[in-house]
């Protein structure tokens, strides 16, 4: 299968190719059609060689050497199970997000910052999960966030976006540092680079706690993970609709697989309190993110939160799986390592799905103000539609597939009590509670998002005057619909399909759903806990059909049109509805003064004062406030310091090189 890895490198060519086709020729006017479908068609191919991969050789590996990067190394690719199964994720949000660009990008003013970027992007990711050697990594790594960030820059002429690229480029610089800090401690002094060296090699127990605390910075900061998240609800928003989908779907996944090969293949066989770090800051991220979804407005920062959510239930997952694979439970480490490649593939799916939506929502409207919105399942039906089937995904409803994955990850914590350490016992209960009260959140989350820019009455000009987007829009939001819904009702496939990776990985996996009959999914052979998604598709369609055709059969006679019930007052209009503030003012007074410090102020003028009453509301990211703006500031008061030294006269600088001298001489003296 040495031919495999091959072949991905030439679909890579074959972006970088069609990159720098963009740039040669992206003010054409047919540039736009050709560069999306040139992308469309390389994903295609990419996603059919990885499928093919993992489904007909899972236990080989294809390695190609490319004669690039170091001298003595080259440039190592290699494709295995795990990395197929991320290179299958990528390139199917790729082909949908260039398929959803053929229409979208035609509404793009500046198709010239955007075009030769796109498959750059693409193509970055694709490496980043190839690589097979610590300094192709990392130079992947690199050329994956420079040209993400160029694509969130690409309506510069607006501030935030300006800021938005600079907090991403700063926290992109941070992240590489720490991957390289933790690759170095890997190598050792011997400079192997190579992951088969690295894989082979022997690490303390100082050095493999510390390379997980700085794989947690480096890729926690890509994925999202609080307090790292910062640029993630201010870098997607920026970004065209179709790479935010990108962004948020897939190269936060990217980030994850990161850590997962470096924690679960390269260090070897973990500690179990390493467990406990990542538990606590997946939990963490997990409730804080949705808080943050909860409090929004602007429905692209939704979902960008939403995000940080979902993250954060990933890690959760893998922080079960260490504990068990620390406590030599294998059949439960799979049990949660195939949850969390199963939420993997799901949030890529219904997260695209709902960047699409809200794209399609901004380029019939203008507006990303959920409070601007309103009356759009009338003028934009399709999109309605499907944005619904993305929300109920999100929420973990049944029949669709993100109930399915927190199904299995719930599974995994109810086998918690058999951990030995009782740090676990108590605490894998408690994120579990967690979780919990995250899963409800989101509902109510995304209950506001969808009544507030979907149901109810138009609350502006532009939400009244929309009109359905294009055909290629709709068919990538529907192509995810149908995804969601597959992998919903038939998830013993998806569970039989990642098995190879947790083979490769833990040694162990999970008993072959594809035998349970019915099609259902049993977690473990010693478990009694079973789903069929199929059944409970098939009685809430069948339940639902005999409902309508009762109402419709015995009702329909006794139907009557009339004006909505005004609550007493004789105009009712738009600013009358209930908005999202309001949903959401509940949950800000229960959670909000710990999580943001909320305050309200309400101005109610006295009788006879014909001034309106008014509420403020304030809150704050804590995590901004306290980590972020602190160093922002102390970096600014430095830089301001230094800054002197371009003024000085000659004599002034060479004073300063003689010190300088001085000093390092010193040192050395010192040292030696």
């Amino acid at each position: 299968m040495t031919s495999a890895s091959a072949f991905l490198l030439w679909c890579i060519a074959a972006l970088l190719g069609t990159s720098a086709l963009g740039i040669a020729a992206s003010r054409s006017t047919v540039a736009t059609r050709i560069i999306y479908c040139a992308t469309l068609v390389i994903s295609v191919v990419a996603f059919i060689l990885a499928l093919y991969f993992l489904v007909h050789a899972p236990n080989a590996a294809s390695v190609s050497t490319l004669p690039l990067g170091l001298p003595w190394i080259g440039a190592s690719f290699r494709l295995d199970a795990l990395a197929s199964f991320f290179i299958l994720v990528v390139n199917l949000g790729s082909a949908l997000a260039s398929l959803y660009g053929l229409g979208y990008g035609r509404h793009e003013p500046t198709p010239h910052r955007i075009l030769p970027f796109f498959p750059a992007f693409l193509a970055g990711m694709n490496l980043v999960v190839l690589a097979d050697d610590a300094f192709t990594f990392l130079l992947s790594w690199e050329f994956m966030s420079l040209s993400s960030w160029a694509l969130v820059m690409a309506h510069h002429h607006d501030q935030a976006n300006r800021q938005a690229g600079y907090v991403y480029l700063v926290m992109a610089s941070f992240g590489t540092f720490a991957l390289l800090l933790a690759f170095g401690l890997m190598s050792g002094p011997d400079g192997s680079y190579g992951f088969e060296m690295i894989r082979s090699a022997q690490h303390t127990p100082f050095v493999t706690g510390l390379v997980l605390i700085l794989m947690l910075l480096g890729a926690g900061s890509k994925a999202g993970l609080v307090p790292l998240h910062v640029w993630l609800p201010l870098a997607h928003p920026a970004a065209p609709s179709h790479v935010s989908a990108l962004m948020s779907g897939v190269m936060t996944k990217v980030a994850v697989y990161g850590f997962i090969r470096v924690v679960f293949d390269l260090l070897g066989e973990p500690t179990w309190w390493s467990s406990v770090i990542v538990l606590l800051l997946g939990g963490a991220t997990a409730v804080l993110g949705i808080l943050h979804a909860l409090m929004e407005s602007d429905l692209k920062r939704l979902l960008a939160y939403s995000t940080i959510e979902n993250i954060g239930i990933v890690f959760v997952s893998l922080g079960l799986a260490l504990a068990f694979q620390a406590n030599a439970m294998g059949w439960a480490a799979a049990l949660a390592l195939t949850a969390a490649l199963f939420h993997i593939l799901n949030h890529s799916l219904f997260k695209g799905l709902l960047f699409f939506g809200a794209g399609a929502v901004l380029t019939a409207t203008g507006e990303r103000n959920m409070e601007n919105l309103g009356g759009l399942i009338r003028r934009m039906p399709f999109t309605s539609f499907a944005f619904l089937v993305g929300c109920v995904a999100i929420s973990a409803l049944p029949p669709l597939n993100g109930f399915a994955s927190e199904w299995l990850i719930f599974q995994a914590i109810l086998l918690s009590p058999d951990l030995p350490q009782w740090a676990l016992k108590i605490m894998a209960p408690a994120i579990g509670g967690i979780l919990a009260l995250s899963a409800a959140l989101v509902a109510a989350c995304f209950v506001r998002a969808y009544g507030t820019a979907f149901l109810s009455r138009p609350r502006s000009v532009a939400a009244g005057q929309a009109q359905e987007v294009d055909r290629c829009s709709l068919a990538a939001m529907f192509i995810m619909a149908a995804l969601c819904l597959l992998a919903g009702i038939l998830p013993g496939l998806v569970i039989d399909g990642v098995s190879p990776v947790t083979e490769a990985l833990l040694a162990d996996r999970m008993p072959r759903q594809l035998d349970v009959a019915w099609l259902s999914i049993m977690p473990t052979g010693q478990s009694h806990s079973t789903y069929n998604g199929l059944l409970v598709f098939v009685f809430i369609t069948g339940s639902a059909s005999l409902a309508v055709l009762a109402i419709h059969r015995f009702a329909s006679h006794a139907l009557r049109r009339a004006p909505a019930w005004g609550c007493g007052f004789p105009d009712v209009n738009a600013a009358m509805q209930y908005t999202g503030g309001s949903f959401a003012q509940p949950i800000r007074r229960v959670f909000g003064t710990l999580a943001f410090r909320a305050r309200e102020q309400v101005d109610m003028p006295p009788p006879g004062d014909i001034r309106p009453a008014r509420l403020t509301v304030r809150m704050i990211d804590l995590v901004w406030e306290g980590i972020f703006a602190p160093i922002a500031g102390a970096v600014g008061f430095i830089a301001d310091r230094l800054n002197r030294l371009q003024f000085l006269t000659i004599r002034r600088y060479l004073s300063l090189v003689f010190l300088s001298l001085v000093t390092l001489l010193l040192v050395l003296a010192i040292w030696s």
